[in-house]
């Protein structure tokens, strides 16, 4: 396999582990998560908790869909990475001294700093991460594998177990 193919794996894997670890994080203190969304003023309060659980979801979904290079995980995470970039711009013109609540209550940055920014230029890294899987799609003509594909596969080695065994 050629060098690119596996540049083309290694980064679906990491920013779909990436998706997995801050999202896992998250989902297992929602709650401290929500004062994070709260912090910078733009989720109604009665809609915290549903964010502060639906969010860190979809970025599990996302992740593991594209570790798995499911179609549409990639376009998950591109609108999940689009929708931090404008927060945390949001933030950054606002002058809010708060957390990014990327990597949930345990992120080292939240305790050290406070800092948007460098939250911000590594989602802009992680982008580019996407620019380059969408490219080498396009230039491969790869596609993404179906979810109903995946369920197919799974129901017809059930079938030949049982047919079998």
């Amino acid at each position: 396999m050629k060098t690119m193919d596996w540049i083309y794996r290694f980064c679906r894997w990491i920013l779909g582990l990436i998706f997995i670890y801050a999202g896992s994080t998250k989902l297992l203190a929602p709650e401290i998560f929500a004062v994070l969304i709260d912090a910078y003023g733009i989720v109604p309060a009665g809609l915290l908790m549903p964010v502060a659980i639906g969010l860190p979801l979809l970025e599990v979904i996302a992740g593991i869909g594209l570790l798995l290079d499911i179609r549409g995980s990639l376009a998950l995470v591109t609108g999940l990475l689009v929708l931090f970039v404008a927060v945390l711009g949001y933030g950054i013109w606002m002058g809010l001294d708060v957390d990014c609540g990327c990597f949930g209550p345990e992120d080292p940055e939240a305790e050290a700093f406070h800092g948007l920014r460098l939250s911000l230029y590594r989602d802009l890294a992680m982008m580019a991460g996407v620019f380059f899987i969408y490219g080498w799609r396009r230039y491969r003509a790869t596609q993404p594998t179906g979810v109903m594909v995946i369920v197919n596969q799974l129901f017809n080695k059930r079938r030949k177990k049982d047919a079998y065994g």
